[in-house]
């Protein structure tokens, strides 16, 4: 957590994804919002393209490393506002939890079924209308998730902000492919 006490501030809780570019690339994202999902914060990365070698080195390794230490680190370190929480829906980017301090979880799919009365299994809390996971090698990271529920409203969606993140990356790439004003193609 941030060296900030969330005592004398606003819960902040960051939102990182990542979305496919034209050629096999990928593109993140990462947006950090007040406890009650206004916009603090963001950053996203220029579109990246692993080369062939790099995916057949890399074989299934190369999401976790790409989306998560790379990207996600990259995106972590550039940021002003720290998030104390980081929230994703993106399995890969659980990686980057291995190089921060900032507890992270990953949302479960909008499918999955909450209407059981039963407690989420261990290493899974529920917050808001959401389940959120964490990363298998740090399980103590649910006592945050605990803590973050109590600081959120019980009707947030945890999903929606991953939505805004992705959405705000496609228009950045839509952005970029359009020639300036002026110019003819």
């Amino acid at each position: 957590m941030s060296s900030t006490s969330t005592s004398t501030r606003s819960f902040r809780v960051g939102y990182l994804t990542a979305i496919d570019t034209p050629g096999d690339g990928y593109m993140a994202g990462l947006l950090v919002t007040n406890r009650f999902g206004r916009p603090v914060e963001f950053q996203c990365t220029s579109p990246v393209r692993p080369t062939r070698p790099q995916q057949l080195l890399y074989g299934d390794t190369l999401l976790p490393f790409l989306l998560g230490e790379l990207m996600g680190l990259a995106l972590i370190e550039r940021l002003g506002t720290k998030p104390d929480l980081l929230v994703t829906d993106n399995e890969a980017i659980l990686e980057l939890r291995n190089h921060i301090d900032v507890p992270m979880a990953c949302v479960a799919p909008p499918d999955t079924d909450l209407a059981t009365d039963t407690a989420p299994p261990l290493g899974r809390v529920k917050i808001g209308q959401r389940v959120l996971s964490v990363h298998s090698s740090h399980d103590s990271d649910a006592a945050a998730l605990h803590h973050g529920a109590t600081q959120l409203c019980e009707t947030t969606d945890l999903q929606e902000p991953l939505q805004r993140v992705r959405l705000a990356l496609k228009e950045t790439m839509d952005n970029q492919d359009t020639p300036p004003r002026g110019t003819r193609s």
